[in-house]
Order: C-alpha cells, then sequence, then structure tokens
C-alpha cells in the first residue's frame, strides 16, 4: 500500500497545514488555503472493514497460542492436577463468583404415574424469590438407592417439555434411574417475557431470553452463566437429597445449551461421578483459524475476559477428569448450528482432554461419539448416553440397544404451577428484579473513575498522527480523507473539511452511522465550513467504513454472527471491550489533530450511541476542550431500571457501576464545558429535565446547523 508520507508533507509544505486557532482565548484566524497542486490522481484507501476483524483475531490468537504452551506442559498427574484446581477457579471467578447457599423451599405440587416411573412435579428457591419448577422421574421398577441423573435442557422455549428431552428423562427412568429435569432461567415454566395472553416467550427465541437480562447482570459484576450455574448446583442439592438417590452416583447430561450447562456443572462441581455432553458449545471461542467475531452466543455462554487469561470453553471440561465423561456430537454443526471451527476445535480440544486422561492412566474413561445428523437428541445419541451410564453409573456390562417405549407429555401435563409460569403462579422474581434490588444496593463512587482500566483499552502507543490518504474540494471547502492509525492493525478514516476563509473552530463529530452520512455539498459539514468551521468526521470500529466484513463460513451463521452486538461480545470476551475501543479511536483522532496543531481547541460532538464513548474520551483526552452530546443515556444505572431497553450492547461495561457512572464521568471533565441536549433513558424516552444530571442540560436534541455552528 502506497505511504502517503510524501503526500501529506507537499501538502503541509505548500500551506495547507491543518491550523485552526482556540475558540476561547486570544486565538488568532486561520488563514485562507494558499494555491495548491491539483488534486491527487490516485487514492490509495485501506481495506478499512478488515481492521476490527484482523485486531479481534490478533488477540484471539494470542490467547490460543499462550493456552496451548500451557497445555504442552501437562506431562505428569500432578501438573494436571494442578491445571484443573486452576481452571475450576478460574472458571467461577469468571461466572462472578457463588453465593451462599439459602433455604430451597422445595415443595411437591402434583404428580402423575406411568406404567414403569411416576413423575412428581418439583417448585424450590435457587435463589430467594427465584422459582425454580422441576420434574422428578422416579423408576417404579428396581430397588431404590438409584443413580441420580440431572438433565439440563437446551434452548427449547418450553423447556422441559421439548419432546426429544422427556424422551430422554423417560428412557432414564425406566432403566433404573432418578431423573431431575429442571427449567432453565427464561424457559418453560420459568419464562421471564411471558406473552400478554400465553406463557411461552414474547422474544425472538430462548437465547434471547438469557441474554436480554445478562447484559444488564454485567453492569453489576454478575453473569448470566453464574446464574445458570447457580440453578444447576441448587438442582443437584436437590437430587442428591432425595431418599432414594445413591449420592455417590450422581451424573448430568443434556443437549445443547444443556450440554454446555453440563460442562459448566462439571467445571465447577466434583460430587458429578460421570458426565454425558451432547452438542454443547464445545468449541474454544480463541480457536484457530479464529472468525471473526468468533463463536459468540447467548450471554451465559460468553466468558467476559477469558481471552487474557488463556482460559476457554474445553478448560470447563478439565475439572472433571479421570471420571467417565462421554462427549456426543452432531457432524453437521460446524456449519449447520455452531461455528465453521466447531468440528476442528472440537477434534483439538477432545485431543488435548485425552492426553491428560492418558497421563491420569484412564484413557478409557473418555469417549467421544458422533452422528451425521443435525443438532438434536436424536435417538442414537440418547441410546449412546444410556450406554454410558450403564457403564459407569451402574457398572454394567449390559449393553443397550434400543430405548424403552416413549411418549412425550403435553406441556401443561408437565406444570408444577397452574398457568404454567412462576411469576404469575408463585410470585417469583425475575432475573432482571433480582439485579435490580442488588444494583440499588450499589453505591457508585464519585471519585474519578480509571476509565482505561474499566473499558479495557490498552496502554496508549507512540503519539498518533494524520495520514492524508487524498484530498478534494466543494466550492465552498476543501475535502481531506484522512485516517489516524488509533490500535494494532487498526485504522481510522475521516473526512476534514476546510473553509475556503480565515477560520478559528474545529469540530471532532462523530455520528452512529459513521462519516458518509452527511458530507454532500449540500450537506452539514459543508455549510459549517462555509461559515468559518473546520469540520472533521471520523469513523470508529464497527461503524461507517469500520464496519467488519463477513467471515467465511455457513450464510445462516455468518448472517447471524455479523450484528454490532457479537462484535461487542467477542471483544469483552478478549478483554477489550468495543466501547474502550471506539474510546481509543476518537481519544486517538483528537489526539492527532491537537498534535499536527498544539494551538487549536476542539469541540467534539456526538449524537445516540456515539455520546458514550465521545464522553469517555473527552475524560481521557484534555486537549478536547468542549464536548456536546445529543441523545445521551442518562447513565449506565438508567439500564437497570426497566427489564425492556434500548441502549446498544456496545456501550456497556462489565462492573462498570461499582466503579462509576456516566454523570461521574461527565463532571471528571470540569472544568471543560459537557453540554448535553436532550437524554434518554434507558428505554430510549425522553429523560425529564428536572432530573438531569448534568450541568449544562438543553432540553431539545438539536443537530443541525444553528446548534453545531453556535458551539
Amino acid at each position: 500500500m502506497q505511504d502517503s508520507g510524501v503526500t501529506r508533507r507537499r501538502l503541509l509544505g505548500s500551506g495547507l497545514a491543518l491550523g485552526w486557532g482556540l475558540k476561547r482565548g486570544a486565538a488568532q484566524p486561520q488563514q485562507p488555503p494558499q494555491p495548491r497542486e491539483p488534486d491527487v490522481a490516485e487514492v490509495h484507501y485501506r481495506e478499512y472493514a478488515r481492521c476490527l476483524p484482523e485486531y479481534l483475531a490478533a488477540l484471539a490468537g494470542d490467547a490460543y497460542i499462550r493456552r496451548k504452551a500451557r497445555l504442552s506442559a501437562l506431562d505428569s498427574p500432578a501438573a494436571v492436577r494442578e491445571y484443573q484446581v486452576w481452571a475450576r477457579s478460574t472458571f467461577i471467578r469468571l461466572a462472578g463468583g457463588l453465593p451462599e447457599r439459602t433455604a430451597l423451599h422445595l415443595r411437591t405440587t402434583g404428580e402423575f404415574k406411568r406404567e414403569r416411573y411416576r413423575v412428581e412435579k418439583l417448585i424450590y428457591e435457587s435463589r430467594p424469590g427465584l422459582f425454580v419448577t422441576a420434574n422428578l422421574y422416579l423408576p417404579t421398577v428396581g430397588t431404590a438407592p438409584f443413580p441420580g441423573v440431572l438433565f439440563q435442557m437446551g434452548h427449547s422455549t418450553d423447556g422441559k417439555g421439548n419432546a426429544g428431552y422427556q424422551r430422554c428423562c423417560q428412557g432414564l427412568a425406566q432403566l433404573g434411574y432418578l431423573v431431575l429435569a429442571f427449567d432453565p432461567m427464561g424457559q418453560g415454566e420459568r419464562t421471564n417475557y411471558p406473552q400478554p395472553d400465553g406463557w411461552l416467550t414474547r422474544l425472538p427465541s430462548a437465547d434471547h431470553e438469557h441474554t436480554t437480562p445478562g447484559r444488564q447482570m454485567l453492569l453489576i459484576g454478575d453473569t448470566a452463566t453464574g446464574m445458570q450455574l447457580w440453578d444447576a448446583i441448587r438442582s443437584l442439592d436437590v437430587l442428591a437429597s432425595h431418599p432414594q438417590v445413591d449420592p455417590q452416583s450422581l451424573a448430568s447430561t443434556g443437549q445443547s445449551g444443556g450440554g454446555t450447562l453440563t460442562m459448566m456443572l462439571a467445571a465447577a462441581d466434583d460430587r458429578l461421578a460421570a458426565a454425558a455432553v451432547s452438542s454443547g458449545n464445545t468449541e474454544n471461542f480463541a480457536t484457530r483459524p479464529f472468525l471473526p467475531p468468533g463463536s459468540t452466543d447467548d450471554a451465559e455462554q460468553n466468558f467476559i475476559g477469558s481471552g487474557p487469561l488463556g482460559f476457554d470453553r474445553w478448560d470447563l471440561l478439565w475439572p472433571i477428569a479421570p471420571k467417565p465423561l462421554l462427549v456426543a456430537v452432531s457432524a453437521r454443526d460446524f456449519f449447520g448450528t455452531y461455528s465453521p471451527s466447531y468440528e476442528s476445535s472440537g477434534h483439538e480440544g477432545f485431543a488435548e482432554l485425552a492426553h491428560a486422561y492418558g497421563v491420569l492412566g484412564v484413557p478409557d474413561r473418555l469417549k467421544r461419539v458422533e452422528t451425521p445428523l443435525p443438532h438434536g437428541l436424536s435417538y442414537s445419541l440418547r441410546v449412546a448416553v444410556y450406554n454410558w451410564f450403564e457403564r459407569f453409573l451402574k457398572r454394567s456390562d449390559r449393553t443397550i440397544d434400543e430405548e424403552p417405549p416413549t411418549s412425550p407429555e403435553r406441556d401443561e401435563t408437565l406444570w408444577c404451577g397452574p398457568t404454567g409460569n412462576t411469576i404469575r403462579d408463585f410470585g417469583g422474581k425475575t432475573p432482571h428484579v433480582l439485579t435490580r434490588e442488588r444494583a440499588a444496593s450499589i453505591r457508585t463512587p464519585s471519585a474519578p473513575p480509571d476509565l482505561r482500566r474499566l473499558l479495557g483499552m490498552e496502554t496508549p502507543g507512540p503519539a498518533a498522527r494524520l495520514e492524508i490518504r487524498g484530498r478534494t474540494r466543494y466550492s465552498n471547502c476543501e475535502v481531506l480523507a484522512l485516517e489516524v492509525n488509533t490500535a494494532d492493525r487498526v485504522w481510522a478514516p475521516a473526512w476534514l473539511f476546510l473553509p475556503k476563509r480565515a477560520w478559528t473552530r474545529l469540530l471532532l463529530v462523530v455520528e452512529p452511522n459513521g462519516r458518509n452520512g452527511l458530507w454532500r455539498e449540500d450537506d452539514l459539514y459543508p455549510q459549517l465550513a462555509e461559515a468559518g468551521i473546520a469540520v472533521c468526521a471520523q469513523d470508529v470500529r464497527g461503524v461507517g467504513d469500520l464496519e467488519p466484513q463477513f467471515s467465511p463460513g455457513a450464510a445462516g451463521y455468518e448472517r447471524g454472527h455479523q450484528a454490532e452486538e457479537d462484535y461487542a461480545w467477542a471483544s469483552l470476551i478478549l478483554g477489550r471491550s468495543l466501547l474502550g475501543q471506539r474510546t481509543a479511536d476518537i481519544v486517538r483522532m483528537a489526539e492527532a489533530l491537537a498534535g499536527a496543531h498544539p494551538a487549536s481547541a476542539i469541540t467534539l460532538a456526538a449524537r445516540g450511541k456515539m455520546t458514550v464513548p465521545a464522553l469517555c474520551a473527552a475524560a481521557l483526552e484534555r486537549r478536547i476542550a468542549e464536548l456536546y452530546l445529543t441523545d445521551h443515556l442518562v447513565s449506565w444505572r438508567a439500564l437497570l431500571e426497566s427489564e425492556t431497553y434500548s441502549q446498544p450492547f456496545a456501550n456497556f461495561v462489565p462492573n462498570a457501576l461499582r466503579e462509576t457512572d456516566l454523570p461521574e464521568i461527565a463532571r471528571s471533565i470540569a472544568p471543560r464545558p459537557v453540554i448535553v441536549a436532550g437524554l434518554v433513558d434507558g428505554t430510549g424516552q425522553a429523560f425529564p429535565r428536572a432530573q438531569a444530571p448534568y450541568a449544562e442540560y438543553r432540553e431539545k436534541a438539536e443537530w443541525d446547523f444553528a446548534a453545531l455552528s453556535q458551539l
């Protein structure tokens, strides 16, 4: 790619230096541009769509290499055991820690009988007010105590009522296992966003039932991972304490999300004597090749900050060794359900774990089975689970060739409450309510925050500088195509509109849809330039020309993972929040502008979702003399006030409220002016003027010539 240094030096030497005066104080107007050479014949732009993907791929590659190096040294039982201890403690920390056990208040609300088993309907509280609905399948043949199996559901909206899951529970019960099947958070009777006239979710999927409250939890340092894990641990408490269960013969199994929850339980609870994971998310996030944004999933499967620690999903299965572990997969999942790396990462992760089982002297206790069928707990996978538990829970040589006869029940038959919803039937709390209550007890510090650490920002490198990629003109202004190297592999492009007459003011503008919205001759930016105001409009990562390119892979998967939210999750997993990246892009652009002309003063103007990174940038870069925000989110705390919210996830920061909030960041900028024109609450509605926590507030959100020209 052609270096623009010669062009830039020639441009500056010809009198087109990008100078401007201070808005306040004894500033001297900048003189009009001098006669110059013709427009550049060739413009050499970078492929900006590759910047964010390549930045994340580099972070993932580093995490992958460090983890592989650590695993390669596990050549003794002592080394394996040390790694297991690390994996367990690290996972629990990433999950947000575990709460204290509280009273379960277990009770039975009904039962029904079938030929070889009966089903009890249970409710209990994994946390005070958080009700869990479950079906307990008890064999009516054989002699107690029975081996106990905790069955964990995949992402079926009806939870324990899913037909395939019922078949497995019925089959296990008829084979002599006592089975507890419970509704996960947001599914079945634990649906938190039910339809007004129904019992299932009004959200697009069960994934959304997990992620919608999961985003909010992050703001106070909690995770959906931790909530789901604790439900499983307390459900295992229920199963282990049953008088007909052998507490030394406990196992867990589940399909898809239930397989992943089985992995989590295996990582955190050593009471399991065996486990069978069916179509779980057995794909490492930092894998090779890493196809951005990587295998992001619903909230509980995205381990925030795991990349820098070298921890990944396969580490969930290490603590259970040397106990028996079955890993069952669908070969089609690498293009039909999960990431294109699912199959290759799974083989690699399995081989690493198999080596550990060999080091521990029990290679036969780890097995992988595969089906060619699509994602689901299909017949052959269920039979594989039966045989695995038959061998290692019952210690029997019997081979099960056929599943016992099964017949799924209607959802209503399995309900533990009269209407199929714990909120209506038992006055239960939702995860959002628990999060809001916990947030109310958090007193956000008023001291200036360590924003770089909170946002996961890198240590600044050498001073940023402007690079000119091209130039042209309108009748009323000069137009420069700029870029600034804001991070490794990242260049932020910008338009700079220079007045043709003397000027003293500069606006650095950051728009929700990027720099390309108002560039035309009759648009806002050239109008401001004609009035004597220089305007620099930039893109930040994920926006405008920096919107990331598609990775290769199945169309359905790639379309579904191309959203800004997926890149925000990926960034958090890899330890660099997207908010922090965007903040860095703005800081570096302001630094480059100010560095080229030390006497200049910069007014930073942003609107919509870009006001949060702009606010953070102004707090970090003191050469930003003034800040103007329109349609600005009033606070992170406001995102917890309602179960529905509209702010994009790119503006969420884990543990934010324990360290600062947006009004506190604004106060830290003083005495530089922070002007807020129009505030919105967490749902996107106008915030009352009387309650506005900003010193200089204008109720009307103005983003036009009249407003911006008066800054």
